[in-house]
């Protein structure tokens, strides 16, 4: 039963069958602690001058650089196989795309909050 189960849905957990995972070496991971954390100062820099418009730009992108490296590197998705990173980057693009519904949806009630704050004082 253990066998058919295993042929199914891959190997049992603690049989022989089972493989051990990708070992990334201690240096890949101290340098992608180094560029996070040197990315992490890079943002609070960035925040501290005013760029107008663009601070949010400079944010999402430094943001996204240091998602990029988590998943890649803390995720395994590097060394895993296109499937994952296939299913990761669907899962985020549906993301955006519900959140994105979400944000025009609220711009139609703008009006509405304007009229509220002005009524309440807020």
């Amino acid at each position: 039963m253990q066998h058919a189960v295993a042929e199914r849905n891959g190997p049992v957990v603690g049989s022989a069958q089972h493989t051990s995972a990708h070992v990334v070496p201690l240096r890949v991971l101290l340098g992608v602690f180094a560029a996070l954390v040197v990315l992490t100062y890079l943002t609070v820099k960035v925040a501290q001058v005013d760029l107008g418009a663009w601070n949010l730009f400079g944010a999402l992108v430094i943001a996204s650089i240091k998602a990029a490296l988590v998943a890649l590197y803390f995720m395994h998705l590097r060394y895993d196989s296109a499937f994952y990173s296939f299913l990761f980057v669907t899962g985020l693009a549906f993301l955006v795309m519900f959140l994105g519904f979400t944000l025009i949806d609220a711009v139609a009630y703008q009006p509405d909050i304007e009229e509220f704050r002005q009524a309440t004082g807020v």
